[in-house]
């Protein structure tokens, strides 16, 4: 589940990018400022906004460190910020003048990539300042840059639609047609995959544009074997071009942004949709996970930041093995704490800690333990903590069968053969959930809210990966 826990209001023109250190989250917009705000509060910093540009700020980045911040602008610079001081650290002029329409760090914070709207893109030396390498696309604006996770590549978008990868030294390895109408965003997944006997590594990258569609590729680049760029899939469910992607932290996950105004968070391993967001009044131009915490900040030419905390990931929700930080029966009594806060039962909080409820004992609970032992005289309320418990031991029977959780009927709790995306953006068995409509008439199962539609569309990807997955575990 994904929640919307703030939304950021402070800018005076669409929000063109944002993004996170581990300790800060940084917005740009079209009104020439940077915006910085800490994590722990979501308070602006005091020296927010930063103020130099002179027209619209297109892109903000930081250092994988998380102390300096990179702009850039239609001003045709890009400016270094110290990001606790909001000191200006550099000014660095695209060669030209043109329009810099995107900035990004390598790994290893050595370098800054900028592109612009002439199509050149600039290797700076982030240390001393001073242009490195550069090269340019022969079709349209640089619009997209993403280094791959060891720093040995750099990829690059234009509007022409052409995906183009550099070499470390700004030498052009590869260049293709990856969106016929232009590109607008690409991201790497941050780990690296396996390539098998031979040992070597190859990355996950996401490129999406105005044909409103995302394309998952794999890049590999060896000394040995040469450099390649293989298209594996395409992700659909966007209605309009698609202005943004990013991967999650851990990979599992991706997010991308549209015209359409919705947000869609994927599951990479079965393509599925996990969740459409729909909050935003205008295009969503820019999202962003945060590194370290379960945040997810999208922007908006509503001139607004959604920041949207993540319960998937955490001990007391679903999800893959891969996702739980660890099983229930191992919950400290603050695990205990935060997962009764999720289902809105913080008056019981001071009862369970003086009880020294932990996962285990949380397990063991009953109703006549919740009105013997801990003294809960509402009914309702050991009710509605017995349903919660009731849905930990299911989610953990599920995972103990070694069916991943996604392919599960949240409504059945059983394995789905016929699985079919509902308007709120999850995955349901067919039946079920047309049993839930007839009953229910137009709520969805998860959120509880009214959906907007009730059209039932096949889930086939996720079809093919349960099929898969009974190939190999129901010999």
């Amino acid at each position: 589940m994904v929640k919307l826990i703030r939304t950021l209001a402070d800018h005076g023109d669409d929000v063109s990018c944002c993004a996170f250190s581990p300790s800060l989250l940084a917005t740009c917009s079209l009104d020439k400022t940077i915006r910085l705000y800490s994590l722990s509060d979501l308070a602006e910093l005091p020296h927010s906004p930063l103020k130099f540009h002179t027209y619209a700020v297109h892109c903000c980045c930081f250092s994988p460190s998380g102390h300096v911040l990179a702009s850039c602008s239609t001003d045709g610079t890009t400016v270094l910020w110290g990001a606790h001081s909001g000191q200006s650290l550099a000014v660095m002029e695209q060669p030209g003048g043109s329009p810099v329409r995107v900035c990004c760090f390598s790994p290893d914070s050595a370098y800054l990539a900028s592109g612009a709207a002439d199509g050149s893109v600039v290797l700076w030396n982030a240390q001393s300042y001073k242009l490195y390498r550069c090269g340019s696309v022969k079709d349209g604006s640089l619009v997209a840059c993403a280094f791959s996770p060891d720093g040995s590549l750099i990829v690059t978008g234009s509007s022409g639609g052409d995906l183009t990868v550099w070499d470390d030294r700004m030498r052009c390895l590869h260049s293709e047609k990856a969106h016929d109408l232009g590109i607008t965003c690409c991201d790497f997944a941050p780990q690296p995959l396996s390539g098998g006997e031979q040992g070597f590594q190859f990355y996950r990258l996401a490129s999406c544009g105005q044909d409103c569609e995302i394309k998952l590729w794999f890049v590999s680049f060896t000394r040995a074997l040469g450099f390649e760029l293989k298209y594996k899939s395409t992700l659909r469910g966007h209605c309009a071009p698609i202005l943004a992607c990013a991967f999650s932290h851990d990979g599992q996950m991706l997010v991308s942004g549209s015209v359409d105004k919705s947000v869609i968070i994927y599951d990479i391993a079965t393509q599925s949709v996990l969740h459409t967001l729909t909050q935003h009044t205008r295009y969503v131009t820019t999202c962003a996970f945060a590194p370290n915490t379960l945040l997810l900040a999208t922007g908006s030419m509503d001139k607004t930041v959604n920041i949207w905390q993540f319960d998937l990931e955490t001990p007391y929700q679903g999800g893959t093995k891969d996702q739980l930080k660890q099983l229930v029966e191992d919950w400290s009594e603050e695990d205990v704490s935060t997962w009764l806060r999720a289902q809105g039962l913080e008056d019981l909080v001071g009862i369970f800690q003086m009880n020294n409820i932990d996962g285990k004992e949380l397990l063991h609970l009953t109703k006549e333990s919740l009105a013997g032992d801990l003294k809960i005289e509402s009914l309702g309320l050991r009710s509605k903590v017995m349903r919660s418990i009731e849905e930990l031991r299911t989610k953990m029977d599920s995972l103990s069968s070694g069916i991943p959780d996604e392919f599960i009927c949240p409504i059945t709790r059983e394995l789905m053969k016929d699985p079919i995306i509902a308007a709120d953006g999850y995955s349901y068995e067919r039946e079920a959930m047309e049993n839930w409509i007839h009953k229910k008439k137009r709520t969805s199962p998860m959120t509880n809210l009214v959906l907007p539609s009730l059209v039932l569309t096949p889930n086939r990807t996720l079809k093919m990966a349960i099929n898969r997955w009974l190939e190999t575990h129901q010999k």
